[in-house]
């Protein structure tokens, strides 16, 4: 068995970073350091090790021609293998969570599981389904810290989740426009390919808007400091948003930064988040 092989599957500094988001989001979501950060970072960890092997799985053909020294198609990992080792690794961080953790953080890491496998297998190739995936999946991590706390603190944590899932949303759909040359080319059925850019841009301010007004709903838990520091940053998302409202292509879209300035957007909210759980 080629051990480096099955390191490499699961793409380990994207599953490490993965993990070490769920521990920052349980300090955002408790204000503290929980003493279950290390189960979260060893559920988040294999989770996402584990979806990231079943979509190597259902890309084999893909990245045949696109990455061909991938695991799979390089001939390092049989395919079949590569299945059961993805069904190991979820059972692995299912199990931890059911053993460790409160029911509604193990019940969440249950949904995701589906839900990663269900983007691997049919999700990606649905238009907007497949973008609203990968964007509750990255907001989901606020889940993972509130459900520490039980079901009160899921609902703690909505507007964090809330204010992440709409701006990832927006970025998602952004990129997807500035991609839409390659995607075509591949047979790509992306929401700007099938409705255009003019409506991609639209929907992705509306997500984009929908995360502001949700970040504001934390002023009752953090305070007017809170407050003055999250707008200045949805300041920043709201800009990188409009900033692409006057492209008619793809070409535009990219000079126009939107998709960057979104993700710093998204990385000073974060910040924001953070310092206002430990210090307000």
């Amino acid at each position: 068995m080629n051990g480096a092989a099955y390191l490499s599957i699961i793409r380990p500094v994207n599953a490490v970073v993965a993990g070490l988001a769920g521990i920052l989001a349980s300090i955002i979501a408790t204000g503290s350091i929980p003493a279950e950060f290390f189960w979260i970072f060893c559920i988040v960890l294999t989770i996402t090790g584990a979806g990231n092997v079943i979509n190597d799985y259902y890309d084999n053909e893909i990245d045949a021609i696109n990455q061909p020294d991938r695991p799979i198609p390089s001939g390092q990992i049989i395919p079949g293998h590569a299945l059961m080792y993805a069904i190991l690794l979820f059972f692995i961080g299912n199990g931890i969570a059911i053993l460790f953790t409160p029911l509604p953080l193990a019940g969440i890491a249950m949904g995701n599981s589906v839900l990663l496998w269900l983007y691997a297998s049919f999700l990606k190739k649905t238009p907007l389904f497949g973008n609203i995936s990968v964007s509750y999946l990255a907001a989901s991590i606020f889940l993972f810290g509130g459900a520490i706390q039980g079901i009160q603190g899921i609902i703690s944590v909505l507007p964090i989740a809330g204010a992440t899932c709409g701006v990832m949303l927006a970025r998602e759909l952004i990129k997807d426009a500035e991609d839409m040359p390659g995607d075509n080319e591949l047979g790509a059925r992306t929401f700007p390919l099938l409705y255009g850019i003019r409506a991609t841009i639209y929907l992705a301010l509306i997500s984009a808007t929908a995360g502001v007004l949700m970040s504001l709903l934390l002023y009752s838990r953090w305070g007017p400091f809170y407050l003055g520091a999250i707008i200045l940053v949805d300041a920043i998302i709201l800009f990188g948003a409009i900033r692409g409202m006057k492209a008619t292509n793809s070409e535009e879209m990219i000079k126009a930064k939107s998709s960057k300035i979104l993700k710093a957007g998204m990385f000073a909210s974060l910040l924001v988040f953070l310092l206002s759980a430990v210090l307000l």
